[in-house]
């Protein structure tokens, strides 16, 4: 598999009315690459969770009801119109992660057998 590597060109093209040295863009290459060689194991962790949550969702055992109890905690959470709104810093994800808390505790045990 090949792995994605950032380079100093994309630095720069990424900020074009802001020019920098050489020698930033490729230090903000290395930071980024790191970062991203660092997060690996954590973005493919979330790509296992949503296949799973999408095995769970085309299985046609599980009930409508709870099926639409996940379709609501995601327009919820991906919507701008909260409880608290996004905008206040922490607080505004407050309300998010305590509806994808309860929506996880809700589902349980029974998403297991999908992974």
């Amino acid at each position: 598999m090949k792995t994605f590597e950032v380079t100093k060109d994309m630095i720069k093209d990424y900020q074009p009315e802001k020019p920098i040295s050489d020698e930033e863009a490729e230090k903000i290459a290395r930071e980024l690459d790191e970062k991203i060689k660092e997060n690996k194991r954590s973005i493919f962790n979330i790509l296992a969770h949503l296949k799973a949550l999408k095995r769970y969702m085309l299985d046609k055992d599980v009930r409508w009801i709870r099926k639409s109890v996940v379709i609501a905690a995601i327009i919820y959470f991906i919507t701008p119109v909260d409880l608290m709104p996004d905008v206040a810093p922490i607080v505004g994800f407050l309300d998010d992660i305590g509806i994808i808390s309860w929506t996880i505790r809700f589902l349980g045990r029974e998403i297991k057998n999908y992974y």
